[in-house]
């Protein structure tokens, strides 16, 4: 029991010696350091400094879009030979109404050509007859057509029509344009077969039956036809051609 307790005292001194150094270690400064070390770790903690912003900009996607007028554009043709919707040329202001001229063309963007020596060419000379587009005989334009206006009429009705030049014929000037024409739609009737139902069936009021005018073709049916005189006076007026459809348009 004597030795047990020997032990045990000695223990607890053992233990008093090893708390004394370990506070007399941090007061000399060892823990200092720890302190000052885990001082700039909590600062970079809390003070995480200057942001950066990084901003991604898309790059552009490349345009792979072919434009219209290439679709009317021959390759490796003549360069003279090009539609005008594929080359733009200088106005030459010193031209003569009607007579030939030398304008100064360019190839558009996408559009290949050569000369006569099969080279590859961007610009080139072209001849055209100097004249505005508008000017152009009717065979070198297509225009709209109206089925709203009446082309049997006395005078004979006129309608704007919106003109466009073939793509193969040259010119000055806007190549779509405004002009006024006259009214010749048809709506399938035909003259020859009006003229027959009049001279045969016209006492019965086939022939207005027929173009149209169902109001007059009953007045000649129920009065067989004016008596012939009615019938006389149509077969007159649908040979000159004085009387047409109802809906105003040609013969065909």
């Amino acid at each position: 029991m004597a030795a047990a307790g020997l032990q045990l005292r000695t223990l607890r001194r053992l233990c008093r010696v090893l708390l004394f150094l370990s506070q007399f270690y941090i007061l000399s400064g060892g823990g200092s350091l720890n302190l000052e070390q885990s001082q700039p770790l909590a600062q970079s903690i809390k003070d995480p400094g200057p942001t950066r912003t990084f901003t991604v900009v898309p790059r552009a996607a490349e345009s792979t879009d072919i434009p219209p007028y290439v679709m009317k554009c021959p390759s490796n043709g003549l360069c003279s030979r090009l539609p005008a919707d594929c080359v733009e040329c200088k106005t030459n202001f010193s031209c003569v109404y009607g007579k030939p001229a030398t304008f100064d063309c360019t190839v558009k963007p996408s559009v290949t050509c050569v000369d006569q020596d099969f080279r590859s060419q961007k610009n080139f000379i072209m001849n055209m007859t100097c004249r505005f587009c508008w000017q152009l005989p009717e065979s070198d334009y297509e225009c709209s057509n109206s089925t709203s206006c009446m082309t049997v009429s006395c005078p004979r009705q006129r309608y704007t029509a919106n003109c466009t030049v073939r793509d193969h014929v040259h010119c000055l000037g806007n190549r779509t344009f405004p002009k006024m024409l006259y009214c010749n739609w048809t709506g399938g009737y035909k003259w020859s077969t009006a003229l027959a139902l009049s001279i045969t069936l016209g006492g019965f009021g086939a022939d207005r039956f027929y173009l149209g005018q169902w109001r007059e073709g009953l007045g000649k049916l129920f009065s067989f036809g004016g008596l012939g005189i009615w019938t006389l006076i149509d077969v007159l007026l649908i040979g000159v051609g004085y009387v047409g459809p109802a809906d105003g348009s040609l013969y065909i």
